[in-house]
């Protein structure tokens, strides 16, 4: 096999269409084009995408809904039962990081309450909600 020899399979590439050259082509005179009219002419058949002739505009009738908190990656949520699953009593950002509870690209971390917890933790550096919290230190941890 050579790269001079190489061409593509039967079929593979169809011929472009020519308009315009003679009735006898099926698309003489008008070229596929209709009569008259914006899509007629040359160089004016664009319309803005959305555009729907003076109506107004699908994406402008429907309301706007939800938000999108641009901060909402920054920090993860980690549920009060996985922390069982950490090594060590004392649990700070390093310590989830390293058991991958926490996603890479997070920079805090806040303990949600879910679940319940089994042993006596200490929480370091990390924000707690209000049952989270209840749940730690009825287990006998503490929070800073």
């Amino acid at each position: 096999m050579r790269l001079n020899t190489l061409k593509p399979a039967d079929g593979a590439r169809k011929d472009r269409v020519r308009v315009g050259r003679g009735i006898g082509s099926g698309l003489g005179k008008t070229a596929g084009r209709g009569h008259k009219g914006q899509y007629a002419r040359t160089g004016k058949g664009k319309v803005k995408a959305g555009f729907e002739g003076g109506q107004m505009p699908l994406q402008r009738r429907l309301p706007k809904v939800g938000f999108r908190s641009k901060k909402a990656h920054e920090v993860s949520e980690v549920l009060l039962y996985k922390l069982d699953a950490v090594q060590g009593d004392v649990i700070d950002f390093a310590a989830l990081q390293a058991a991958g509870l926490i996603e890479a690209r997070a920079e805090r971390a806040k303990i949600v309450k879910k679940g319940e917890i089994t042993r006596a933790v200490k929480l370091k550096g990390l924000a707690v909600t209000a049952g989270a919290k209840a749940a730690i230190e009825a287990a006998g941890g503490s929070v800073e």
